[in-house]
């Protein structure tokens, strides 16, 4: 049996459509209060592990617990969860109290008790006024919330959502983001969100995992997947990053010396697995300073200045003609260089992490 803690362990859970493999021996474990996140590229696989957990698609080998209980063979109307997808599929013809009722009387649910959970969920979405409307009548974040309405009304275990806040406009995707975690925290059940969107995973996650080729790549806090990537998969595919070729001399306990390009030898941090020869560091735009051209750790000419109103990108190369970005804060007391300039870069203390290729 689980931990009363954990909702879901998924154990070893491979997922094959004839010869293809969409899922290699998954193993992860979800929090019974956690907003858990499946994040990755299309074709990653995070979609497949969503269906395999709610029941539409069954996996090839493992096995998926929910609370301890092993559901492989339960169909998806029997499982304690249930999904809100991209698309909301409202029914059109009934009203936001009929969407959400819909599930609950389905299981067998009384009208009476139906409608007093649809008046507890509208107010939990905050759309108490708007019960008598159709979907029709509705803008596009008001839909989305009826459908995390009607997902939430039979009291679920897990919920689990599948990009539900791809189809709103950016401004109103960020403002529901927030509205999502609230109303999780509210719930205090486990959510398990997908999507491709790095800034949703970071902004909205207890935790996320990585997941690449059908492979996770790593698990960790929104914190910790930024500053400690794993691999230069992740490190790549979480916010924006440079990737520099470096002379590895040693590893020990975490820590390993590496020769820059230009010849500056330094001390950083390194991932598991990291080892002596040629590798590559992580270095976030934002942890590297514009410094005299004698005086940095790197050496680079300015390639172009872009302007992004809170700060301003600055785009070099190397020696070694890699390019390498930096972000500087958009201030009136900073001089900024010239294209064509010759400047230093300075690296924080702990910024350049080795990566495992």
């Amino acid at each position: 049996m689980a931990d009363a803690g954990t909702a879901i362990s998924i154990d070893r859970v491979v997922k094959r459509y004839g010869s293809f493999t969409a899922l290699h021996g998954i193993t992860l474990e979800v929090g019974a209060d956690e907003f858990f996140t499946l994040l990755g590229p299309s074709g990653c696989g995070k979609t497949t592990l969503l269906r395999a957990i709610a029941g539409f698609d069954d996996v090839t080998e493992g096995e998926i617990r929910l609370y301890g209980q092993n559901i492989a063979n339960l169909p998806p109307h029997k499982r304690p969860v249930n999904t809100v997808f991209q698309h909301y599929a409202l029914f059109p013809h009934m009203t936001v109290t009929e969407n959400i009722m819909f599930g609950a009387l389905r299981l067998g649910w009384s009208r009476s008790d139906a409608e007093a959970r649809a008046r507890e969920v509208l107010s939990l979405v905050r759309l108490d006024s708007f019960a008598d409307r159709k979907p029709g009548q509705l803008s596009g974040g008001q839909q989305q919330r009826v459908a995390l309405a009607r997902a939430l009304a039979p009291r679920p275990k897990v919920l689990l959502l599948d990009e539900p806040l791809s189809a709103l406009d950016l401004k109103l995707r960020q403002a529901v983001r927030a509205e999502l975690k609230s109303l999780q925290r509210e719930t205090g059940i486990a959510f398990v969100f997908v999507t491709h969107d790095q800034e949703e995973a970071l902004t909205m996650s207890d935790r996320i995992a990585v997941m690449s080729a059908g492979r996770v790549q790593q698990v960790g806090t929104p914190r910790e997947i930024y500053e400690a990537p794993t691999n230069r998969f992740v490190a790549d595919f979480i916010g924006e990053t440079n990737l520099i070729e470096v002379e590895v001399k040693r590893v020990s306990d975490g820590r390993a010396e590496v020769v820059l390009p230009g010849g500056h030898i330094t001390q950083c941090a390194a991932a598991s697995q990291s080892h002596a020869g040629t590798g590559h560091i992580s270095l976030r735009p934002e942890r590297l300073t514009l410094c005299p051209a004698e005086a940095g750790d790197l050496g680079a000419r300015v390639e172009s200045l872009i302007y992004l109103g809170t700060d301003i990108q600055v785009w070099a190369r190397l020696p070694d003609n890699e390019r390498l970005i930096l972000r500087v804060q958009n201030a009136g007391s900073i001089a900024l260089p010239a294209v064509g300039q010759e400047i230093g870069i300075k690296i924080e203390a702990d910024a350049a992490r080795l990566l495992v290729d």
